[in-house]
């Protein structure tokens, strides 16, 4: 008989009640739960007895326990568990009663950390960025413990599902390992299953295409469970990121008789990560069956500060917004979890590209036995659930922690190749990195490729921007660089990035219920916000760049408007260097929140979008066109702050992920920024073609003939302009940019006279007699948009899509836009 499953997902009780921790100040009041012990229980039956020739075996299955718990049955103990990323299997065959009493009691993680801190202080001294201590001998999420964009809020629970399983024989696992050659033609190794019980049986390992069998073989097990036959495939059908080709999946399958049968989607692939010396340092990129692909994504939070209450359909909404936002790549972030399977599952299904870091984060960690052990168990479990995932391309040791090594001066010589003597330094964390972690993914997945932590560049100064991945932290953090000084921080990878903005008003009113707290600064609003300086941070963006209103509509529009700038810049500069392969990626962060918040996200937490999604999803269009000026600074020394308006030198070039060159018409226009009309003749360059998978520079250090700024003194003699450039193919505009001069607070945006008309049922189409800024629809949950916080260019109406609201309903506001206009609604 075939096995069978009974989940115990019903009939839960446990101990404590709490407000919720997503409003307000209500994460205050809920903190002192994180000391409290935990007792879940349930009761069920005994179930039915397998009809079959020999005895069933049942076991109860705990996917995941957050995270120390001490699990009876019927008042035996038969589970301890201290690792929240670790599955158990526990027999209970002759345990069992007629009616069962289940129950798991949790200790805290939090005072269980302190302990084990002091407990293992004689041997490891315990150095921690975010948050306290205790977090980092625990193998628990560490953004329990708080981060700088999210609360704390310790959990304890099973936090995936607990269920009964009766089974004869069962299959444990089925995998293939198997390499794509470097031409493409064949993909050969073998096909592998792990089986319980299965006495002399066969296994039937089978591999299909679109529902027709292309390989079956019945296979003898070994003594250790493992069935496998090797394999060969001529001219396969490859799986490719969705910017560069399709999504071909096969069906592997394991059948072990009549007990039972599992199966997988799985993807063939050839992944390489090419590190090569070239004239900047050494390149990283990636390279999927034999094409280089520029990397343009974000990084990855959990979706939720409670991971049990993510619905799948909520996973493969986000992993969607990915697809939809033209980002083929999503970096899946240390301090969280081993991402759930659906996640996964939609990332193979779409084409999205998963960088998937080790759970360690901004921390020294341990490597007593104890620890290892778990981390053993931990690695091997979680590599062998998503070894067979095509979209899942590499794995990294760890997130940030070399750069605690740095802080803290811990000792670390990368001459030194004795894996044994890294443990007896300061920095024992080394061994798990560079030796214990990649020896398991090497044992486990063969063909995987593995980074030893992010960001990492083969010993050298995190910061180094020559060689391997880079957080480039000098945009907001650091020396708070203007973003429009994106040019001088690119580096061959950059891994993480980022600019914080408010999210729409309908999350800020959401989780501030008190109407007096909901204003900048207010201290609800400060509250919220978890990252170090914030208020001042932010506030130095904002003021640097635009006139600021500190209403909360306002002042949530010009942060908005400032995240989706720095996107715009960052995106579009580094995306250049791909011609040259300088930068091989580009990954904001990050894509999304945990609760309702104030931070760098993307897309806040109920999936709204802010506009800084769409200047991403712009910037990284298949064919993206990009115009860039002279950086000139404004406020420092005794510059000349008129000098962006004088300027009369720009670059224009195209940007590819295509696989093949295209022919492309191209017009640049030049208007005033004070009237809408236009300052001098355009400039039309016909048939030019946009080189595949480069970077195709048209016009460089080009010469506006006539320059009406140059001889002035007087601001009122100055006629700023706009240059706005558009890329075509057939008469068609796939691609365009705005260059404005900077800042935008030296800008008159007077009566810009915008319109707005509703064509057909979904459609809004924009124009305005002026060049406008930062045109923001107020988005709402359930409301979609084709596009949003753009700029409108006189004679060139701007076409937006809308789905799950009327086009009157929506309200807007703009850059200059009269006092309120944020409540105006579409006509």
């Amino acid at each position: 008989m075939t096995r069978t499953r009974h989940d115990l997902r019903h009939g839960w009780k446990f101990r404590e009640d709490s407000s919720d921790p997503f409003l307000d100040l209500n994460e205050l009041a809920v903190r002192s739960l994180a000391d409290k012990k935990w007792t879940y229980k349930t009761q069920f039956s005994r179930p039915t007895e397998l009809s079959s020739e020999r005895p069933a075996s049942t076991d109860l299955v705990f996917e995941g326990l957050d995270t120390f718990a001490t699990v009876l049955l019927n008042g035996s103990q038969i589970l301890k568990s201290d690792n929240m990323f670790v599955s158990h299997r526990v027999n209970v065959t002759t345990l069992l009663k007629d009616t069962n009493e289940l129950e798991i009691h949790f200790d805290s993680a939090m005072l269980r950390g302190r302990e084990l801190v002091e407990e293992h202080s004689h041997e490891h001294t315990f150095y921690v960025r975010q948050t306290e201590v205790s977090r980092v001998p625990v193998r628990k999420a560490q953004y329990n413990w708080g981060w700088d964009w999210g609360p704390i809020l310790m959990t304890a629970g099973p936090w995936k599902p607990v269920y009964l399983e009766q089974y004869v024989a069962r299959v444990d696992d089925v995998w293939a390992q198997c390499e794509v050659s470097e031409d493409l033609q064949t993909c050969s190794g073998k096909l592998l299953a792990k089986v319980s019980e299965a006495n002399g049986q066969l296994v039937k390992l089978s591999l299909s295409l679109a529902g027709s069998i292309v390989f079956e073989k019945e296979c003898a097990v070994d003594s250790s469970g493992i069935a496998e036959t090797p394999i060969e495939i001529t001219r396969p059908e490859l799986w490719y990121p969705f910017t560069h080709g399709t999504q071909t999946r096969y069906e592997l399958r394991a059948t072990l008789g009549s007990h039972d049968t599992r199966s997988k989607m799985i993807g063939f692939r050839r992944a390489e990560l090419t590190q090569q010396k070239d004239e900047f340092g050494k390149t990283f990129f990636f390279r999927i069956n034999g094409n280089d692909v520029f990397c343009g994504g974000s990084c990855w939070i959990p979706a939720d500060s409670f991971l049990s209450q993510i619905p799948e359909q909520r996973y493969r909404d986000w992993v969607k917004l990915l697809y939809d936002g033209n980002q083929n790549m999503v970096r899946v972030w240390g301090g969280g979890i081993y991402e759930h399977d659906t996640f996964f599952d939609a990332c193979d299904e779409l084409g999205i590209m998963v960088w998937q870091d080790f759970a360690f984060a901004c921390a020294s960690y341990p490597t007593y036995k104890s620890y290892l052990d778990s981390v053993e168990i931990e690695a091997r479990q979680n590599i062998r659930r998503l070894r067979s995932h095509p979209s899942l391309i590499i794995w990294a040791g760890s997130n940030e922690d070399y750069q605690v090594q740095e802080r803290y001066k811990l000792e670390y010589n990368y001459e030194d190749k004795d894996p044994q003597s890294w443990l007896k330094t300061s920095f024992p964390a080394r061994y798990t990195y560079e030796y214990f972690l990649p020896k398991i993914l090497s044992e486990e997945d063969r063909f995987a490729i593995y980074h030893p932590t992010s960001p990492w560049g083969d010993g050298k100064p995190t910061a180094d921007p020559t060689v391997g991945d880079k957080h480039q932290w000098d945009i907001w953090h650091g020396a708070m660089n203007r973003y429009q000084e994106a040019f001088r921080l690119s580096a061959r990878f950059i891994s993480e990035f980022g600019m914080e903005a408010y999210p729409h008003l309908e999350t800020t009113r959401g989780m501030i219920t008190e109407e007096k707290q909901r204003y900048p600064g207010s201290m609800m609003m400060d509250f919220r916000n978890k990252a170090i300086d914030h208020e001042r941070r932010l506030a130095a963006y904002v003021t640097e760049n635009f006139t600021v209103k500190y209403d909360l509509p306002s002042y949530t529009h010009l942060t908005q408007i400032v995240q989706a700038e720095a996107m715009h810049f960052a995106y579009k500069t580094w995306r250049r260097e791909w011609g040259q392969r300088k930068c091989g990626g580009v990954l904001v962060w990050q894509l999304n929140d945990c609760w309702p918040t104030m931070s760098w996200a993307v897309v806040d937490y109920h999936l709204v979008k802010k506009p800084a999604y769409y200047a991403i999803k712009n910037a990284l269009k298949p064919l993206s066109i990009g115009i860039s000026r002279e950086y000139h600074d404004w406020t420092s020394g005794h510059v000349d702050p008129t000098a962006s308006w004088k300027d009369t030198k720009f670059d224009l070039w195209v940007a590819s992920d295509r696989t093949q060159p295209v022919q492309v018409d191209i017009a640049v226009r030049f208007i005033s920024i004070r009237t809408g009309q236009e300052i001098r003749q355009p400039v039309a360059l016909s048939s030019v073609t946009a080189h595949s998978n480069t970077t195709t520079e048209v016009l460089k250090n080009h010469e506006v003939t006539e320059n009406i700024n140059a001889g002035s003194s007087d601001i009122a003699g100055f006629d700023p302009y706009v240059i706005h450039a558009t890329m075509a193919i057939g008469g068609h505009v796939v691609s365009s940019d705005t260059y404005w001069p900077q800042p935008f607070k030296y800008l008159d945006f007077d009566e810009r006279k915008i319109t707005i008309r509703k064509v057909g049922e979904n459609k809004a189409v924009i124009s305005a007699a002026r060049p406008t800024k930062g045109f923001v629809f107020e988005e709402t949950q359930g409301v979609e948009l084709s596009d949003n916080g753009f700029d409108i260019i006189p004679g060139q109406d701007k076409a937006v899509k809308i789905t799950g609201t009327d086009v009157q309903s929506l309200r807007y506001t703009y850059i200059g836009a009269p006092e309120g206009s944020i409540a105006s609604s579409a006509p």
